[in-house]
């Protein structure tokens, strides 16, 4: 694995998980920021795998996907 062909993004064979706490007035608020949030980052697919109320705003985890199984992988035909 060498030489930098790939970006490091494409050699990620699932997702990446985020987990924060976001401000909001309950779940729904805070699940459709979770999503925006990863939107922002940059990914074009993400779930929200946990989201819980405390106080003044939800504790998340999301999970962008780089690739779902069984997707076409960018590093499949290529030397990574």
């Amino acid at each position: 694995m060498g030489g930098g062909k790939m970006s490091i993004k494409h050699r990620i064979l699932d997702g990446c998980d985020v987990e924060t706490f976001i401000l909001c007035k309950d779940v729904d608020e805070g699940k459709t920021l979770g999503l925006r949030l990863m939107a922002e980052l940059g990914f074009e697919d993400a779930d929200v795998v946990f989201c819980e109320m405390g106080g003044p705003g939800v504790r998340i985890r999301l999970r962008g996907y780089v690739y779902r199984p069984s997707a076409d992988y960018q590093w499949y035909d290529q030397e990574v």
